[in-house]
């Protein structure tokens, strides 16, 4: 649903007195002037030296990026979840979804929701996927209204369950809402989501503008699919105070890479002109991402978000909060940083938490982030779990090992920030039936194998950076292996997780933790057999760096 956008018009009155004392004693009306002139000029100075005093804490806030873009705007998604299975956004099955303990509780989201208002942010708007499947979503509304200093809570839905939902959303404190509708046409509505309820989706419309909203309704334009529909929008805004805002189609992977059914914002314009000659533009804010349109005399406006033709990036104030907790400070970017990770470590504090807000802030891009013309580009609706598999196949990055000679060279961190940084690897090792027994009965000669094999791993951990060349020798606070037998599978599995507080990551600590434990398990049985084999060395995760990663 849609957002309400209130406009404050401040009316600036500057005062000059200018005093001319003749020769002698000055009258009683002159010294009113004088000291009226000399308490404009106070007053003044003393205004200047707020509004410095401003923008230097506005300079410094963590919510501030490189480029001086101030952050007062947070998306949360709510879930990865969505009732509807539109066709430009995923698959007729769906998408995996990750397990619910990944993803953060209500009581993290309020958390995080609570520090970023806190570090200036001033508006949220809750997504998902679909934020409507949430049980919670009206009490989530109602604790975020109950933080002072936020200003705007607004919310993006399919539409689906307003009719049920959005009285008790409204007496919660909402403020706004944005609709995705992308035709006015039932069999459409039905073809494009593979679901029914378009007549649902309009009733929760209506119901919005009688309860006093002016819903943002948000429409993905396709050509030859619904680009003979443009109009009818129009048309729409007629008589309902609605905000129907044409999203430029954005190709990607999951939907086949169609360029061709892009339409653009100009060509867009062109044909509503050919109906409506009057059709004019309207101002817009300094962070809009929408271009305002509308016709004369009608009661709503059009409105056209560019992200194919037109960036908007340098005056971007959105950061986004995905369902499992990360952070991101583009839709266009693949660099994300785990708050749930730092949040749920023992010993991370609030404090920095906030820094590492404040480092994901600062390594925002000028713009889209990827790399020019070649980078794979994503519907603004997308869940974030889609968001992470195309930004996979984006080339981001060279080789950070390699100088421009292209000779070996080791990473100077000595710049990077102090975070809390977490990985986790994994081993397997196949040992057949025989020495499943004997590991099971602990009666291999050499002892113990899996407790020696985590012992092994710890130490192995230890040592990386004298066994890795280019490694850096990382003052580790804590290594966990685990060692389990898995008598059906007649393997060892081995499991790593290795910490730190610092500027390089720990992935490499944890593929050597259980690639030692590992061949441990080979050197205390090979006396038995060497049909033995170590498969799937590899990591699972890591956070606290420049991008994290989570295995699916």
């Amino acid at each position: 649903m849609r957002l309400l956008v209130r406009s404050v018009n401040l009316l600036l009155i500057q005062c000059t007195a200018q005093v001319r004392p003749s020769v002698g004693m000055a009258t009683g009306s002159q010294f009113h002037k004088l000291a009226t002139a000399t308490a404009t000029k106070t007053k003044t100075v003393d205004t200047d030296s707020n509004n410095k005093s401003q923008r230097q804490s506005v300079a410094m806030s963590p919510l501030t990026d490189s480029f001086g873009r101030h952050h007062t705007y947070l998306r949360i998604s709510l879930t990865e979840r969505c009732n509807l299975r539109c066709d430009y956004c995923m698959p007729a099955e769906g998408v995996p979804l990750q397990p619910k303990s990944q993803l953060l509780t209500s009581e993290e989201v309020l958390r995080l929701a609570r520090i970023f208002v806190e570090q200036g942010v001033r508006k949220i708007r809750l997504t998902g996927g679909e934020p409507t499947v949430r049980r919670d979503i009206v009490e989530m509304v109602a604790e975020l209204k109950a933080l002072e200093q936020l200003e705007h809570v607004g919310i993006t839905t399919n539409g689906l369950v307003l009719t049920r939902l959005l009285l008790p959303l409204q007496r919660a404190g909402l403020d706004s809402l944005n609709i995705s509708l992308d035709t006015l046409r039932k069999d459409r509505f039905e073809k494009i989501t593979r679901r029914k309820g378009w007549e649902r989706v309009i009733a929760g419309i209506d119901l919005a503008i009688q309860l006093g909203y002016r819903p943002k309704v948000n429409c993905v334009l396709m050509r030859n699919f619904n680009d003979d529909e443009i109009c009818d929008f129009v048309e729409f805004t007629r008589e309902r105070p609605v905000d129907v805002r044409f999203i430029e189609y954005m190709p990607f992977s999951g939907n086949k890479w169609h360029t061709d059914r892009l339409i653009s914002y100009s060509e867009t314009v062109q044909l509503i002109r050919q109906r409506w000659p009057e059709f004019q533009a309207l101002p817009n804010g300094p962070n809009d991402t929408s271009k305002a349109y509308a016709v004369p005399g009608f009661a709503g406006q059009l409105g056209f978000i560019t992200s194919m033709t037109e960036h908007f990036c340098g005056s971007c104030n959105r950061l986004r909060l995905t369902a499992d907790g990360n952070i991101k400070v583009c839709l266009f970017g693949n660099k994300e940083f785990s708050l749930r990770d730092a949040m749920r470590s023992e010993d991370c504090t609030e404090q920095q938490l906030v820094e590492l807000i404040g480092m994901a802030v600062q390594r925002k891009k000028r713009q889209h982030a990827g790399n020019g013309g070649n980078r794979t580009l994503l519907h603004p609706h997308h869940t974030h779990r889609q968001r992470q598999q195309l930004g996979q196949l984006r080339n981001c990055s060279s080789l950070t090992h390699i100088n421009a000679q292209g000779k070996a060279q080791m990473v100077d961190v000595a710049d990077k920030t102090l975070s809390l940084r977490v990985a986790s690897a994994e081993a397997t090792v196949q040992v057949g039936e025989r020495l499943t027994a004997l590991i099971a009965a602990n009666e291999l000669a050499k002892g113990d194998v899996l407790s020696v094999a985590q012992l092994a791993g710890i130490m192995g951990a230890k040592q990386t950076s004298q066994l890795i060349p280019l490694c850096h020798n990382i003052a580790l606070s804590s290594v966990r292996v685990q060692a389990t037998l898995l008598e059906a599978e007649q393997s060892v599995h081995l499991v790593a997780t290795v910490r730190c507080q610092g500027q390089t990551g720990v992935e490499m600590e944890a593929l050597t933790a259980v690639s030692v434990a590992a061949l441990t398990v080979y050197d205390m049985c090979k006396a038995v057999s060497h049909d033995i084999c170590i498969q799937n060395v590899r990591l699972l995760s890591k956070s606290g760096g420049k991008r994290d990663y989570q295995r699916q």
